[in-house]
């Protein structure tokens, strides 16, 4: 039996998308059977709790560092694609969608954890994706536009196939996503010519 901490997640995660009436809560699953999913931790969990403790709502942060064991956190780059420095400050644990104890074939959901002084280089996928920041400032770029500084509580949308990056500054990231359309289990795709940190960090 998968631990109440996991359920209490999920709860807290739809109420955040209904909470402010956003479009993809529409798609959020009705409660049924969980999948099975094995915990696995990575090196950028040593963040998630300051993450946590500065981040909101408090009930869905109280929530997550209560499952954060128990959860499949992953990366979906490898060596090859990305150096050592970033992969010790990357990732994400789905909760919804192919991979996730909820199953989705429709959205794709879950959170994104990135260390401080981290560069998440430029990248698209073929999903529609909506980002909830919950914890830190960061700066994102959409497209061609310039970097701009978005805090917890704002909302970040990128169209599907939209080029996006982020960079976080002296504290953590933690944000909730959601991918809806495409392919859901796609590798994001890096763009060659946007892979250098912007200057003065954004």
């Amino acid at each position: 039996m998968l631990r109440p901490q996991l359920t209490d997640l999920i709860a807290a995660a739809g109420d955040l998308l209904r909470r402010d009436d956003l479009p993809f809560a529409l798609a959020w699953p009705a409660a049924g059977p969980l999948r099975a999913s094995p915990a696995c931790g990575l090196p950028v969990l040593r963040w998630l709790p300051a993450a946590c403790a500065a981040g909101t709502p408090a009930e869905l942060m109280a929530a997550l560092l209560a499952a954060a064991p128990h959860l499949a956190w992953g990366q979906t780059y490898a060596a090859a694609d990305i150096d050592a420095a970033f992969l010790d400050r990357y990732g994400w644990t789905e909760l919804i969608g192919l991979r996730g104890p909820v199953p989705s074939r429709h959205l794709a959901a879950g959170f994104l954890l990135l260390g401080p002084d981290t560069h998440y280089p430029r990248h698209s996928h073929a999903a529609e994706e909506l980002y909830l920041p919950l914890s830190g400032t960061a700066a994102w770029q959409r497209g061609d536009a310039p970097w701009q500084e978005r805090a917890a509580g704002d909302c970040v949308h990128h169209p599907g196939g939209m080029p996006h990056a982020m960079r976080t500054g002296a504290a953590p990231l933690l944000a909730f996503y959601v991918w809806r359309g495409g392919d859901l289990a796609e590798k994001s795709r890096f763009d060659p010519a946007g892979t250098a940190a912007p200057a003065n960090g954004r």
